[in-house]
């Protein structure tokens, strides 16, 4: 049986703006009762706050205008607010990944081996399944790169997991744009396919990078130039716009940050040195698996690295993988976060980040750290996430048990102060669906019988005729 597809909206979790797009019809004095619903302000009290950067203690946040207002032991209750009770329950920020493809589709650009004109961020799906699993599993904040067929990919997007929102609404405002790089198996493996193209090596690889720089710089150079005559007054001709070596001069000037996809030690040692040779910084390494044996070179650069918890031999640059990767570099100085690159886990970060005690003796904070405060640096977005604080972004996530036990279950949900995920609205919500996704199909099935009665009794009576005629 066939489905209209407007019923579609009975099988996805009903999103949190439903409430407003309803309202469309509304008397002006009906929408602003709803609008101001979104903008209450929200105590949560006798929760176990883990602020990551300061300390750990039960007590209260209060979130007003989308905003963390006050946190502390002993913050009173502002009158009016709507009182969350915690108690028994445990508090951490939002937790940020900064490797995922949710969202996007066709991420691979894979015709050519530079395609640093493209971007995913035009082809968010902000209606995608991915983002509304990933907030019952605590997430906040993605990044959503380009894939990584290409030595220098295509330029990636930060998004809050606002379901409900449209795609523009999705995007993480004023966050600094980045581009995805790729080594090893991955971008040289497009060279030896029945359609190849260069790079089919890590040579390759490696001279790709070198001579996009190069040409980046000459273009650059072209434009100062014609700045340069502009200035004293010259007559000058524009050099011939280039959107590819566009990005790649802002990568030179600082202002697009690059995460680079790698496995291998000497990979990794190979493009930071052509980021010293050319200026520029890595501003992380992602996957970084033999991060470990480079540990030291990699904290002199200054790149982060966003890396698996104990992921090991599925495929060949991953076997010498160990699961205290992620420790051994953070003891060396490196700034070490852990990724998903992945719908699924991307669910459980949280006990991802547990690993790294018992693989490396991390504390708590530590492991913490990993999956919020530290992303949120290596994104140049802890200004407003990544910590419990005052004037961040109101970006919490509520569990039942320890955050970093295996048995905690995400009980709640707050972007910018606003609540996007609730355990017990949606189990609500689901038998619901349920309901009305059984009602619609015994309607379509009420609808469809007589018409099929009346055919069946058309054919029975053609078919002596037919039969008749036949002999």
């Amino acid at each position: 049986m066939r489905i209209p597809f407007t019923w579609l909206r009975y099988f996805l979790p009903l999103r949190p703006n439903a409430l407003l797009r309803r309202a469309a019809g509304m008397s002006i004095g009906a929408l602003f009762a709803v609008s101001t619903l979104f903008a209450q302000t929200i105590a949560i009290q006798n929760g176990t706050i883990y602020t990551v950067t300061k300390g750990t203690f039960t007590g209260t946040i209060v979130l007003r205008d989308g905003k963390i207002a006050a946190v502390g032991p002993n913050v009173s209750v502002p009158a009016g607010a709507t009182v969350i009770d915690a108690k028994g329950q445990h508090i951490i920020p939002g937790i940020i990944d900064c490797h995922s493809h949710i969202a996007v589709e066709s991420i691979n650009e894979g015709s050519v081996s530079v395609s640093a004109m493209v971007g995913v961020g035009d082809n968010v799906d902000p209606e995608a399944i991915a983002i509304y699993r990933a907030l019952a599993g605590g997430i906040t904040i993605a990044n959503v790169l380009h894939g990584s067929a290409n030595s220098i990919g295509g330029q990636n997007v930060l998004l809050k997991m606002r379901w409900g929102k449209d795609a523009d609404a999705l995007l993480f405002e004023g966050a600094t744009p980045s581009i995805k790089f790729a080594l090893g198996e991955n971008p040289k493996r497009a060279g030896n396919t029945p359609a190849a193209r260069y790079p089919a090596t890590r040579m390759g690889v490696e001279d790709v990078i070198r001579e996009a720089f190069t040409d980046a710089k000459n273009y650059q150079k072209r434009w100062q130039d014609y700045e340069a005559k502009k200035q004293r007054g010259e007559r000058a001709i524009p050099p011939r716009k280039d959107l590819k070596l566009d990005t790649l001069v802002e990568i030179l000037e600082g202002k697009r940050f690059v995460h680079a996809h790698c496995y291998r030690a000497d990979e990794i040692l190979m493009l930071l040195h052509i980021a010293d040779d050319f200026g520029f910084k890595i501003r992380t390494l992602q996957h970084v698996l033999e991060g470990y044996k480079v540990a030291d070179e990699i904290a002199a650069h200054g790149a982060g690295a966003s890396t698996f918890s104990d992921w090991w031999a599925y495929k060949v640059e991953a076997y010498d993988a160990i699961p205290y990767n992620a420790a051994i570099m953070h003891k060396r100085g490196v700034l070490v976060s852990l990724n998903s690159d992945d719908a699924e886990l991307m669910r459980r970060l949280n006990t991802e980040a547990a690993k790294v005690m018992k693989y490396g003796g991390l504390s708590e904070d530590e492991a913490l750290a990993m999956i919020t405060i530290n992303p949120a640096k290596q994104l140049a977005i802890e200004n407003r996430v990544g910590s419990i604080e005052v004037g961040k972004d109101g970006d919490l996530v509520i569990y039942d048990k320890h955050p970093l036990s295996t048995y905690a279950v995400v009980q709640k949900v707050f972007i910018d102060g606003q609540e996007y995920f609730d355990q017990a609205k949606a189990h609500t919500e689901v038998s619901q669906r349920e309901a009305e996704r059984e009602r619609l199909l015994k309607e379509e099935a009420a609808r469809k019988k007589p018409e099929t009665k009346g055919k069946d009794k058309a054919e029975d009576a053609e078919k002596p005729a037919q039969e008749r005629s036949s002999k």
